[in-house]
């Protein structure tokens, strides 16, 4: 090893371990503040904020000396994206119209570190420049302007206002992921903080499962008996958590093909086993569905490439067959979901699946009476409650994501959305060809077959809208383009 690489090996050691020591410090903060928080008496709140002051302030003092901005900003993003997994569970603050739990609180300091960063580097310029993801970003702020404008024609401004909050807050996680998570490494630890925190979640649904206890937050808490085993871990309900489940279930797959170390590997293929069975219980067939089809791509992923066109075309010839003998039935079936009766009878009582339905329906009608332009940023819901076309049996959410996104903000946006996926998991198909590497090759694989996997099992969560993980696993597909794509342009080993 030349003088050079071995300094450039101390160099990179040292950056990780102030970034763990850093990491460590900003965590310690923010759990001694959701301790202080859990204490009833005021007073003593009152008593240990202010010492929390003084660490926090003497920590302050510490990092300025010991870690740069960028480190610091790197830590707290990972602090960020490991919070995503507590939900509302450890800290939540209600004003009415806006809720403060742990994620949202983190965010705002992360956003403080981040325009601190940029102000001592003098700005993004270059590396916005240069950046691969231009267009995904663009689009989103295209898609948070139209949100804006939509308000304009909705029919309730607090719950447009209200999901304009949430997609800004997912959005600008995305574009600090993006301007932080510029390195292999940086990505690496992001998918080990998805694994050990996915992993938190599939101990507690056991024990929701077999203890039958629920946790204050899921809809389950204090409800039936006969519903206490289903798996819910910190989510609202077991669709949100199954959906959660079918990405990490690829994260986990992904890591036993390129763990090196025997026992991890080991490790990886139980939770992964457990998290299908989880999604067994939480009786999801969408995200069920979901696994099967990005387990069909990761077979595909693993042929050797003088097979994958054969296979292609067999396949390719395959469906076109299947698709021309179930047409009949296809073209039968979409009717029947198109077709909307004029009325129907308050009191009937409609199936699980004739529900859904009707919810598709319902949300179409509103999408060509506002003439491809959506009803309104988060207005569907106040839509189908108050100006109902079908019985939806009192439930007001979509249940599809891809169509909920229409429906609030018109074909231009959902199409939009579809097709930035899409081209995002073609860039991912191409870079995944060349690359050799095990780091690289486990993040492009953990991104492909998830994202499969979460197109199909986002029709089993009531609104993806409020789930963060989702904007967490999209900023992480989208770091992952952007860096390997640079990686392989550049020319160096991956």
């Amino acid at each position: 090893m030349t003088s050079a690489s071995l300094t450039l090996c101390k160099s990179h050691i040292s950056a990780h371990r102030s970034t763990l020591e850093t990491s460590v410090i900003v965590t310690a903060l923010f759990a001694s503040l959701i301790g202080i928080y859990w204490i009833g008496n005021a007073w003593i709140q009152m008593l240990l904020f202010l010492g929390w002051l003084c660490f926090a302030a003497i920590a302050a003092l510490y990092l300025r000396e010991r870690a740069s901005s960028s480190i610091l900003l790197s830590s707290m993003m990972y602090v960020l994206v490991a919070s995503t997994f507590l939900n509302q569970e450890l800290l939540s603050l209600s004003t009415g119209f806006f809720t403060l739990f742990l994620y949202r609180l983190i965010l705002i300091f992360g956003l403080i570190v981040f325009l601190v960063h940029a102000a001592k580097i003098g700005g993004f310029g270059n590396q916005w420049a240069g950046n691969p993801v231009k267009g995904v970003l663009v689009f989103l702020l295209l898609w948070l302007v139209y949100a804006a404008v939509s308000l304009l024609w909705a029919w309730s401004l607090v719950e447009g206002m209200k999901a304009l909050l949430l997609l800004a807050i997912g959005i600008l996680f995305v574009f600090l992921a993006v301007f932080t998570f510029t390195h292999v490494r940086q990505l690496a630890a992001f998918h080990w903080i998805w694994l050990v925190m996915s992993g938190v979640l599939i101990l507690i649904g056991l024990a929701n499962h077999f203890a039958r206890i629920q946790l204050p937050t899921s809809t389950l808490f204090g409800g039936p008996a006969y519903k206490q085993a289903y798996p819910t871990a910190v989510f609202t309900n077991q669709n949100d958590f199954a959906t959660l489940l079918s990405i990490s279930f690829f994260f986990y797959l992904a890591a036993v093909r390129n763990f090196r170390n025997l026992l991890l590997r080991m490790i990886c293929f139980l939770l992964a086993a457990l998290s299908v069975w989880l999604i067994y219980l939480t009786e999801s067939r969408a995200c069920l569905l979901g696994v099967a089809a990005g387990g069909v791509l990761y077979l595909f992923l693993m042929l050797p490439s003088a097979r994958k066109k054969t296979t292609l075309w067999i396949g390719g010839i395959v469906a076109g067959g299947g698709l021309l003998v179930l047409l009949p039935k296809l073209i039968n079936k979409l009717q029947t979901i198109w077709y909307i009766r004029d009325t129907y009878a308050v009191n009937e009582n409609p199936s699980s699946n004739t529900v859904r339905v009707h919810l598709l329906q319902s949300t179409w009608s509103y999408v060509k009476e506002s003439l491809g332009m959506g009803v309104g940023a988060g207005n569907i819901p106040v839509y189908l409650e108050n100006q109902p076309i079908q019985n939806t049996n009192q439930i007001f959410e979509v249940h599809n994501w891809l169509m909920e996104l229409t429906g609030n903000f018109g074909f231009l946006i959902g199409a939009g959305y579809l097709a930035m996926y899409l081209a995002l998991f073609f860039a991912l198909m191409k870079i995944h060809s060349k690359l050799i590497g095990r780091t690289t090759r486990l993040l492009a694989e953990s991104c492909l077959t998830a994202q499969v996997a979460f197109l199909i099992s986002s029709i089993s969560p009531s609104s993806v809208s409020n789930l963060y993980f989702h904007w967490v696993f999209l900023g992480f597909v989208i770091c992952t383009v952007s860096v390997l794509h640079q990686l392989i342009q550049s020319g160096e080993s991956c």
